[in-house]
């Protein structure tokens, strides 16, 4: 089965409508600055931009029938997430056409 990919752009100007000032604390909402969903096989894959007191982040969620995992990368280094993926996925490529 193919991966068939759902994309949900949500407003950025969100979160600073809904941040609430507590003393020095600033509250978050649990909404996502933007959303990806990719559907494969059994799987869904969640790949979320979020904020919290620390920073932005990037938070990707496996659910495979209901179990959930998750990892966490730090917006500082998504550059490099991203460079580790692409260089995997150039691999691919070239280990594909050797078959």
């Amino acid at each position: 089965m193919g991966i068939v990919r759902q994309r949900k752009k949500l407003q950025t100007g969100m979160f600073e409508e809904e941040e609430e000032e507590e003393g020095e604390n600033k509250r978050y909402s649990d909404e996502p600055l933007h959303t990806e969903k990719i559907f494969s096989d059994r799987k869904t894959f969640f790949i979320d931009l979020k904020v919290n007191n620390r920073g932005k982040f990037l938070k990707i969620t496996e659910d495979v029938r209901g179990h959930r995992d998750t990892i966490m990368v730090p917006a500082e280094t998504l550059a490099e997430f991203i460079d580790a993926l692409q260089n995997v996925s150039d691999f691919l490529g070239n280990d594909d056409s050797q078959d």
